[in-house]
């Protein structure tokens, strides 16, 4: 009897991009984990359809023995989750072999992140190099935009460089992202930023204008690749070298510490935890909980600064 999971599989997959909106990376994901899995029952002589709790406890058991992190655990573990409901919702399987399953215990890590200082100089420095009228000027110009509106409104990075081109077009002070699941939100800009978007959609539109066969790009950012726009690798390759050239530690920088540092400065200025779901486009507050740290650091500054016992001892120090 022929092995049908691999077309049960690529079933899930349609269902995730049609139904849910999921994005290509996460469908990636999905692909690859079920993959292993499926690997991994082979070895037992058990198809992925017919898997039982055992057999897939079996499995998360031998990524632990194999050093992988709880993270990566968990993650394997929200893709089978998400595939045999899947197969129950469709009546390919009268149970669910995960309903019992536990998540691997994990440590809450803190976010990497970026000092307001380090922001700053990383700014400074892509705007003196955006100045400089030498050949590649529009490529300097880019990094400042993205830069810019990476800071001013936290998004994804596979959101900002696949932005539309008619963000150019757009008057005023706030931004429409599309998401994940193709949910939308708006965002406000900063003042450098819809600058820095003007300087570079103005060079822009010159160089276009130079070519011999001008072609219209329906991206903001784009670049002759088969998606058109800049790949996420390329930007954070590019902004990592930035990081060097301000005399920053490159490891320690990247888009998505870009997005931490968003996050964690608007809450350490008194930003409400749930604005700052909203803007960061989480569905969920328990995924913005993650910054309740910086939260916790400033009510402690509030009290010793405003609370009169805490005054108090302070005089008599």
């Amino acid at each position: 009897m022929r092995d049908l999971s691999r077309v049960h599989v690529e079933s899930f997959l349609e269902m995730m991009s049609a139904e849910r909106g999921a994005a290509a990376n996460t469908l990636s994901s999905y692909e690859r984990d079920l993959d292993d899995l499926r690997s991994f029952l082979n070895g037992r002589s058990v198809r992925l359809t017919e898997a039982a709790s055992a057999d897939l406890s079996a499995y998360l058991a031998s990524l632990a023995a194999q050093g992988f992190k709880p993270s990566s655990q968990a993650r394997r573990l929200a893709a089978m989750r998400q595939f045999y409901k899947f197969l129950y919702a469709e009546g390919m399987r009268t149970d669910d072999p995960t309903g019992i399953l536990d998540a691997p215990k994990k440590g809450r890590a803190l976010p990497k992140t970026m000092g307001v200082d380090e922001v700053g100089r990383l700014l400074e420095k892509a705007e003196e190099e955006a100045q400089d009228e030498a050949p590649g000027q529009l490529q300097r110009l880019r990094m400042l935009a993205l830069l810019e509106l990476l800071y001013a409104t936290g998004m994804r990075v596979s959101e900002l460089v696949s932005l539309p081109a008619r963000v150019l077009d757009q008057e005023g002070r706030f931004l429409i992202i599309r998401g994940k699941g193709n949910k939308e939100r708006l965002v406000p800009l900063s003042q450098s930023a819809i600058s820095a978007l003007k300087l570079y959609g103005r060079m822009l539109a010159a160089e276009a204008a130079k070519a011999e066969n001008p072609q219209e790009s329906p991206w903001l950012f784009p670049v002759a690749s088969k998606e058109g726009y800049l790949a996420r690798q390329v930007f954070a390759r590019d902004l990592k070298n930035l990081a060097i050239r301000a005399g920053l530690t490159p490891s320690m920088i990247s888009p998505h510490v870009m997005r931490h540092a968003f996050a964690s400065h608007l809450l350490a200025n008194g930003a409400d935890l749930r604005v700052v779901q909203e803007l960061l486009g989480h569905s969920d507050i328990s995924t913005t909980q993650i910054y309740t740290h910086v939260l916790e650091e400033r009510l402690q500054q509030l009290v010793q600064t405003h609370h009169p016992l805490a005054k108090q001892a302070k005089k008599q120090d």
